[in-house]
């Protein structure tokens, strides 16, 4: 069984409170700002006068937020999945792998998730949550990559956080990151073709000049305004992300650790993947990327795939820690394992009579 975690419960309570008040906050700022800055600038360019101001009454400013929420928790593991190209799969299509996930569950004492696969060669996994209960997915690298307590250290890992209850409010978390990522880029183009428009009407007719320039004036204030607040929005939002984001991975660390009983084989696991990572070709790294990074056991090796390092980690933390430290309390671990097992005279790794693995699928 998985063993509470308090530190990590309350740093998810906290997640989940600034996942509901940041978009609040978001919808207000804006509020006040159109009150008392798109507005005046309006009426300073001939606009109006306007008698009114704008207020979103609470009710609906809960409905949207509510509503918004909702949908991600719904849809967003829907979306990763179909992202990545992830399709579930059946015991009589993976025997091994599903064998694995259920003895491990039990181990844990939690419900047996779906399990899925995408084909790709970057050797990865996560876990995730929707309506419909969790899911556990792994890529045929993986599997290709490890086998044996080194692959169960890395599912046990995978339903740790699904025992760890974290999967859902990362899931949820990307939701407001997501949004003003679209803003600030819509916001962008508009202040590209509002001054790309300028410049094209200044050697064209006057007639009506005055008053077209008067509103892109407007138009690219508003929207540079409306960058600036969606790129903070975003940077905060993405900022609480990724604390969670590694926070969570050592707790699930310790809850593979837990059930399995054996931190070493997680240890070596991802030293494996840390080496196997960087050679992994780019089009696969590329098909796993877009937003889900935080999710993977391992971090996808430095976006160095991306055109351009949109978060960059001079400013922002890694999705996660670094594998020497992961690796160092996982033997930290296993120290202390092995000293109370000679305290007790006892082994500490699990009765594995539970649902034992058939023969392995074998490296593919």
């Amino acid at each position: 069984m998985v063993p509470e975690d308090p530190s990590l419960r309350r740093r998810v309570l906290l997640a989940i409170a600034l996942v509901v008040i940041l978009p609040f906050v978001f919808i207000y700022t804006f509020v006040g700002v159109t009150n008392r800055m798109f507005i005046p600038l309006l009426e300073s360019q001939g606009y109006g006068p306007y008698h009114g101001r704008v207020y979103v009454e609470p009710w609906l400013a809960v409905m949207v937020v509510g509503g918004g929420l909702a949908v991600q928790a719904w849809k967003g593991p829907s979306v990763v999945l179909a992202s990545i190209g992830a399709r579930r799969v059946t015991p009589e299509e993976h025997p091994d792998l599903h064998a694995r996930i259920t003895r491990l569950s039990r181990l844990a004492a939690v419900e047996p998730p779906e399990v899925a696969v995408t084909t790709n060669a970057a050797p990865n996994a996560m876990a995730l949550r929707g309506p419909g209960g969790p899911t556990v997915v792994v890529t045929t690298g993986l599997l290709e990559t490890l086998e044996g307590d080194e692959l169960d250290a890395v599912l046990a890992h995978e339903i740790a956080h699904i025992a760890n209850r974290d999967a859902t409010v990362m899931t949820v978390a990307w939701l407001l990151p997501t949004i003003t990522y679209y803003i600030a880029i819509a916001a962008a183009y508009l202040i590209y073709g509002m001054v790309r428009g300028l410049g094209m009407g200044s050697s064209g007719s006057r007639r009506g000049g005055d008053g077209a320039a008067r509103a892109v004036i407007v138009l690219i204030a508003v929207s540079i305004v409306t960058l600036a607040i969606a790129a903070m929005f975003w940077a905060a939002s993405t900022l609480v992300h990724r604390i969670l984001s590694r926070y969570r991975e050592y707790a699930a660390d310790r809850g593979a650790a837990a059930i399995t009983g054996d931190p070493a084989s997680l240890a070596s696991a991802l030293t494996t993947l840390d080496e196997r990572m960087p050679k992994t070709p780019d089009h696969d790294l590329r098909r796993l990327d877009g937003g889900a990074e935080a999710l993977y056991v391992v971090p996808l090796e430095g976006r160095a795939f991306t055109d351009a390092e949109l978060v960059s980690t001079d400013v922002f933390p890694e999705t996660h820690p670094p594998t020497h430290e992961r690796v160092e309390r996982l033997r930290d671990l296993t120290a202390t394992f092995e000293r109370d097992a000679g305290d007790t005279g006892l082994s500490n790794t699990p009765d594995r009579s539970m649902g034992d693995a058939p023969a392995e699928e074998g490296r593919r």
